[in-house]
């Protein structure tokens, strides 16, 4: 971070500096770089530092005495916190080393979150303050939101509302809370990850897969609903005959619509796995009728692939061999060329385990060549 109140000249200085290490075809593009967080951390000076009082200035806080942060005597890469970062962080380890239980801590902990919102440390310490302190957990949880708002995909900040939850045994706000991130960035890792919780904690299966629904029919390719999907219909741990039919109408549904899109092919695969692949006639027929209709989605002939391989399973036989083979030369020499290495070798593999010494396959002499 570079310091919010140096100078332009030093500003300026800087600049010249790295460009001297930097290629010269690259240097406009750095210098951008270097010139734009410049401005950026002289903007925030002006509207959010303008009223800051350095807690070393602070009457209130004489009694402390600041521990300075202690790289060691040769940093390799020192980083160039900014003064305002500096005196929170030296306050806050001096408070944290007394376990001092104060208003003033708790304060002190909300800035030492404003500059850095993934330290843990800061959270645990706050809940430690919040806890003793005794103070109105709803307020926290408010202020929760607007740190998360602020910085969606911050591990510790989604943690610490996850234990306020759990401390007010309240989950009531929990699922239109994430709904909000997730209207913002539906593929938010730690949004889906708070909701999963949410709903196995405290049993708030009613009206998931109503709201999967809605996110697949707004983008049939969203992979986050389609694994949501899974979560709801396997909550039991076992799919029942008749939900296990709905749902491969559904996702039959979804691939015909979008047949390159992985996610619903990784569904079914899911949804078949305790039953089998080729157990469903629907399925086999669906598959057949896509491959013959002209389809070559990489997603297409993997599954039939794995189909294939099922039925070697049950019985070797040299024709359906082949056949799977020539999938498998297909993906890896013109529909998924980026991964024929993963294809040849599913290729050996398979033929290592069903055929006879005497078969040489395309892929073989793919290896040849």
């Amino acid at each position: 971070m570079i310091h919010p109140k140096e100078s332009t000249l030093t500003k300026s200085i800087e600049i010249i500096e790295i460009e001297n290490i930097i290629s010269l075809h690259s240097r406009a593009y750095y210098r951008n770089i270097i010139q734009e967080r410049v401005f950026c951390n002289m903007s925030e000076l002006s509207s959010n530092d303008v009223d800051w009082v350095f807690y070393r200035d602070r009457p209130e806080w004489e009694d402390i005495e600041p521990i300075l942060q202690n790289d060691g005597p040769h940093p390799v890469v020192k980083i160039a916190y900014s003064e305002k970062f500096r005196d929170i962080f030296n306050y806050f380890r001096a408070v944290l080393a007394r376990r001092e239980i104060s208003e003033r801590a708790l304060k002190l902990s909300e800035d030492a979150a404003s500059v850095n919102s993934s330290n843990y440390t800061v959270w645990h310490y706050r809940r430690m303050l919040l806890k003793e302190l005794d103070k109105d957990l709803n307020e926290e949880l408010k202020y929760c939101r607007q740190i998360i708002e602020d910085n969606p995909k911050n591990y510790q900040v989604w943690h610490h509302r996850q234990v306020l939850v759990e401390w007010m045994k309240d989950p009531s706000k929990e699922k239109e809370f994430t709904e909000h991130i997730l209207a913002d960035d539906p593929k938010n890792y730690h949004a889906w990850q708070h909701r999963q919780w949410v709903i196995r904690e405290f049993n708030l299966w009613d009206g998931e897969l109503k709201f999967v629904n809605f996110l697949l029919e707004d983008d049939i390719r969203n992979n986050s609903a389609w694994n949501q999907r899974y979560f709801v219909i396997n909550s039991t741990g076992r799919i029942s005959e008749e939900v296990l039919l709905e749902e491969v109408k559904y996702t039959l549904a979804s691939i015909e619509k979008a047949p390159n899109n992985e996610s619903p092919w990784n569904y079914l695969r899911g949804i078949l796995q305790d039953k089998g692949l080729t157990k469903l006639p629907q399925v086999t027929t669906f598959v057949e009728q896509l491959y013959e209709s002209g389809c070559r989605s990489p997603h297409l002939l993997g599954f039939m692939i794995d189909c294939r391989e099922e039925g070697l399973l049950a019985k070797t036989s040299v024709e359906e061999l082949m056949k799977t083979l020539d999938l498998c030369l297909s993906l890896a020499k013109k529909h998924d060329v980026i991964r024929k290495e993963y294809w040849k070798y599913i290729g050996r593999n398979l033929q290592s385990l069903y055929s006879s010494d005497e078969i040489l396959s395309e892929l073989e002499k793919e290896d040849v060549k």
